[in-house]
């Protein structure tokens, strides 16, 4: 059963009426541009085939009646117009947040996803654009502007979820195209696709170590990146340069921020430059430089995620590369490499990396085969 049948089957379960229809938003890995959206950078995700699908009909009260279907049917209900941020949070605070900033009430909605949450495939944008794209909906609204979306889901980021991200997972998930990179200025919100070769392939491969921003870790590397930013007297790491960190009395571990972040920004562009001249070579050094710049200087990895990241280069070779993907400290790893090399470099994996949580290996491999963010009658 697919994801959307499972939704619309477990709507009808829920509520003994069928929905009016399910809306659907992709994860997204992030090819490189890693930590550098709130610093106003360049970045480069791709929407993934697995995504959050959010059935909706109308509820029998003037509230919003939500069911986790994937965690045995939990249930919550509130009045959108009043509702407030949960302490702890969890997935009703997505869900409670895209509905108080919509207003929409009267709705009845099944949620069900195949992202693994802790993945660093942005489960919680996925979430929160799929909700948003269902209340619109049921409101009527058929064509909702894909901006301001993520802008509403990075809301809920920060202010119902205490995660101060920036916009780059909730623009990859909301205007994103499959078997495309979406190349966002996050300062701007200019967007450009970047179609890959027909003859490569994404790799994304789970960790087996679940990651959790909230606890304090990403939030603090953005205040190491704000105050490099001050000191350094621009707006945003975006507008600093390499002369510029070299100049400046900065602290060390501040240096080590800024330097990633400015040099992250310039490999984005070498990477879009590589993937539209087919360069496959080029493109893996920047992935592999990126992935030592954010163990080395932003501190974001862990040991099983280095162990992947070198088995995977390892076995790859030159044509192609990988890095870690998402926020940091666990999460999935992302891989680009000849299509016709995948199932060798999945047999390799396979004998040579044991995901440290005991789980099986976990592989995804990325085309043009998802769905783009939108609603399905």
């Amino acid at each position: 059963m697919s994801l959307l049948e499972r939704c619309r089957s477990g709507f009808s379960e829920a509520f003994g009426r069928q929905p009016h229809g399910v809306a659907f938003a992709p994860g997204r890995v992030n090819l490189i541009g890693e930590h550098v959206d709130y610093n106003g950078g360049l970045v480069l995700p791709m929407p993934i085939a697995a995504g959050t699908a959010v059935a909706w009909g109308p509820a029998e009260a003037a509230e919003v009646e939500v069911v986790a279907l994937d965690y045995g049917q939990r249930r919550d209900r509130f009045d959108p117009a009043t509702t407030q941020p949960l302490d702890p949070p969890g997935w009703q605070s997505y869900v409670r947040g895209m509905a108080r900033q919509s207003g929409t009430a009267g709705v009845a909605l099944a949620v069900t996803g195949s992202i693994p949450q802790g993945s660093g495939l942005s489960s919680s944008a996925s979430l929160c654009v799929a909700v948003g794209l269902a209340l619109a909906e049921a409101d009527g609204e058929t064509d909702r502007d894909p901006v301001a979306l993520a802008r509403a889901a990075q809301h809920v980021e920060h202010g119902w979820a205490g995660v101060n991200c920036g916009i780059m997972d909730q623009m990859a998930v909301a205007a994103g195209r499959p078997g495309a990179a979406l190349l966002l200025d996050c300062r701007t919100l200019h967007t450009r696709h970047i179609g890959l070769p027909d003859d490569w392939a994404v790799m994304v491969v789970q960790s087996g170590v679940v990651r959790e921003l909230v606890d304090g870790h990403y939030n603090a590397r953005r205040r190491d990146c704000e105050m490099a930013a001050a000191q350094l007297g621009v707006p945003l790491l975006r507008d600093a340069n390499a002369a510029m960190i070299a100049a400046a009395d900065l602290e060390s571990v501040v240096r080590s921020r800024a330097t990633h972040v400015v040099e992250e920004i310039e490999r984005v562009r070498t990477a879009v430059a590589a993937i539209e001249s087919g360069d496959l070579i080029g493109l893996g050094d920047a992935l592999r430089a990126s992935h030592a710049s954010l163990r080395d200087l932003f501190e974001v990895s862990v040991p099983p995620v280095d162990a992947l990241v070198n088995l995977l280069n390892t076995t790859i070779g030159a044509e192609g590369g990988a890095r870690m993907t998402g926020g940091g400290f666990g999460g999935a790893v992302a891989a680009v490499l000849r299509a016709d090399a995948v199932a060798r470099v999945r047999a390799e994996l396979e004998q040579g990396y044991r995901p440290p949580n005991g789980a099986a290996l976990a592989i995804m491999i990325e085309g043009a085969s998802g769905l783009s963010a939108g609603t399905i009658q």
